[in-house]
């Protein structure tokens, strides 16, 4: 059987409630330190992440059940912010290129006057990115072609 088609996504982010969405989606995203940066001119801040494909994963699952080589699927994807006003991390190193950073999610609320608001990219063991941003204008496309992975990024239940 061939496998799935994939269609890229393409998603633009423009108000708090967008980033919700934009956040979903690239839950479990890895990294490295070297793949974001910021461009004060252009008030922009830049990421290549690998995108794990959670949308597909109620297909992959009824179709898992009929064969057994629908694989989990990883994309590269681009993000970008713009209107960038400031960027403070904690908790990253950016000399380190070999350590691996992943995205657990990317929280929103306004600040300073409307509609400026502070993101908040969250990573796995603690360590964040926080965005000053004139407004919410963000955009995520896939900007590769998928591959498999051996396995679903999981996470321990809290009681």
């Amino acid at each position: 059987m061939a496998p799935p088609r994939f269609l890229p996504l393409k998603l633009r982010a423009e108000d708090v409630e967008d980033i919700t969405v934009l956040s979903a989606c690239l839950q479990d995203a890895t990294l490295h330190a070297a793949d974001m940066t910021f461009q004060p001119r252009q008030r922009r801040f830049v990421m290549v992440l690998n995108r794990f494909r959670w949308e597909d994963e109620h297909l992959a699952d009824t179709r898992r059940r009929l064969i057994r080589a629908v694989p989990h699927v990883r994309v590269p994807a681009g993000l970008h912010f713009e209107g960038v006003l400031k960027v403070q991390s904690s908790g990253i190193d950016r000399q380190d290129a070999k350590t691996p950073l992943e995205l657990l999610s990317i929280l929103a609320e306004p600040a300073g006057e409307a509609p400026g608001a502070q993101l908040t990219l969250v990573f796995a063991g603690g360590a964040a990115v926080r965005l000053e941003v004139e407004c919410v204008d963000a955009q995520m496309q896939d900007i590769g072609q998928p591959y498999p992975v051996r396995h679903a990024p999981k996470h321990k239940e809290v009681s």
